[in-house]
């Protein structure tokens, strides 16, 4: 094996190690006890908030809708149309300064398996871009000035300075990032 091989698998070990396990607490799927991990209220309000937060036409009233919720908003955060944080657990979503939200994107914090849930904190780093439709999971690190190409699935962290593309999403060439 390579050290290019070794990589991207302790790059998924990395996210995984950092994702916090709740069990399941009855025979069903983790997603029909979720008012039992937050309370309905709570679900309601930040459903609310990102509904601001995705339509608002100004930058300034989406980041306030953001920080109503927990969301972590640095200056200059650029969040864009449609994009979404997670309704869940929006307090752990961190998005640092200068950083660029695509449109119509979705940041999770959490993931409803059958026999569990898990959570883990997001972190969007400086000057970070997230293009269009990209979906980021749980325990995910974007590394300042990192890229994510639209339509991307990001399942482990994104170095700084790095770009990558695709599902899952994959380091680019140099090449390749040409307009990404």
């Amino acid at each position: 094996m390579t050290d290019d091989d070794a990589a991207p698998a302790d790059a998924e070990a990395r996210r995984h190690d950092r994702i916090q396990h709740h069990p399941t607490p009855g025979p069903r799927n983790s997603l029909q006890y979720w008012t039992d991990a937050k309370p309905v209220w709570r679900v309601m309000l930040n459903y609310v908030f990102v509904l601001v937060a995705r339509i608002a036409p100004s930058l300034k009233l989406r980041n306030w809708a953001l920080r109503r919720i927990g969301v972590t908003v640095g200056r200059s955060v650029s969040w864009g149309l449609e994009a979404t944080p997670d309704v869940f657990w929006p307090e752990l979503v961190t998005i640092e300064d200068d950083a660029i939200i695509g449109y119509d994107s979705v940041i999770l914090c959490h993931e409803f398996l059958q026999d569990e849930y898990r959570t883990g904190e997001v972190v969007v780093g400086e000057r970070a871009m997230i293009g269009a439709k990209a979906t980021i999971l749980p325990g995910v690190r974007i590394g300042e000035g990192a890229q994510v190409a639209a339509n991307s699935l990001v399942t482990r962290d994104v170095p700084a300075g790095e770009t990558v593309a695709g599902v899952p999403a994959r380091p680019m060439s140099g090449d390749e990032t040409d307009g990404a």
